[in-house]
Parts: C-alpha cells; sequence; structure tokens
C-alpha cells in the first residue's frame, strides 16, 4: 500500500502548541517514506511609533532572524527540510502546500478568543482553505479544567 502522504508540512512558530504538532508530523514521517517540510512563516513586525515617527525593521531584520531560530529548531529532526516563508501565514500556507504538492498540513490549533478575534485563525483559515488534508494538533486539554461535565443522556425512542 502506498503511503498515504507522501508529503507532510508542519507549520511551526515559538511556543509549546507548535512542538506538539512538530512531534506528531515527525511521528506520523515515521510511519511511511516521504518528505517533511518544517515551515515557518515570517511576518513583518508592527511598526514603532515614538511621537509622531514611525519604524518598521528592514525586511532582513527579521527574516534573517526567523531563518536561524527555524534553521536551529530543525537542526535535530531527521530527514525534515526548513522552509521560510513571508507574508500573512494561513495564506502563505496555503499556496506553499499547493505550489508543492503537500499531501498534509500539519499545524496546532491552540490560540484564545481574544488572540483569534485580534490575529485571525490561522488553523481555521488553513481547515477551510488548503488544497489537502489538514492535521489540527490541540494541546492537551488540562483535567481540572473548569466546566460542565459531560452527560450522556438515554435515547429515547
Amino acid at each position: 500500500m502506498p503511503a498515504p502522504y507522501r508529503k507532510i508540512a508542519c507549520f511551526i512558530e515559538e511556543g509549546h502548541a507548535s512542538e506538539l504538532a512538530l512531534q506528531e508530523a515527525v511521528a506520523l514521517r515515521a510511519l511511511t517514506p516521504g518528505e517533511l517540510h518544517v515551515v515557518h512563516v515570517a511576518t513583518r513586525p508592527y511598526p514603532l511609533f515614538v511621537g509622531m515617527y514611525g519604524s518598521i525593521p528592514p525586511v532582513e531584520q527579521y527574516t534573517d532572524a526567523a531563518a536561524d531560530w527555524l534553521r536551529d529548531r530543525v537542526a535535530d529532526v531527521p530527514g525534515a527540510t526548513p522552509r521560510l516563508l513571508r507574508g500573512w501565514p494561513p495564506r502563505a500556507a496555503c499556496q506553499y502546500v499547493a505550489r508543492e504538492g503537500i499531501d498534509l498540513l500539519v499545524a496546532a490549533a491552540h490560540r484564545g478568543l481574544v488572540e483569534r478575534a485580534m490575529l485571525g485563525g490561522f488553523a481555521a483559515y488553513v481547515a477551510y482553505h488548503a488544497p489537502c488534508s489538514v492535521l489540527l494538533v490541540h494541546p492537551p486539554v488540562p483535567t481540572d479544567a473548569p466546566g460542565e461535565e459531560a452527560v450522556e443522556l438515554a435515547a429515547t425512542p
């Protein structure tokens, strides 16, 4: 039987949730032969305003730092190919997987309601727009998390 996912792309950023997504992508890649692309999207920082003057760092400043971080992060992942993209992360991800013929996009789903409202939901966007299968890796829910207990109701005839 051929491998279901010949090319896997795992999109990461700094943080524990991305580490979990990368672990999942590495585990999936270990099941069958194929390619593993570890991808980070460098985004332009927000402008810094001091008084009436604004400043945005040059593109090279933030992309060079992102490239160094990505290279260091992928150094201990066997067989992984680091890829650095620039732009709005959800759209850059969808364009990349389409261009590279990726079979499975793996990413973390971890932003809270406020972050999603302010920054947008990467996971939601790629789930609807990616031209391939998407695996969203959620961080574990603490066992002491508040909320109601799930109750199973009997089916009525």
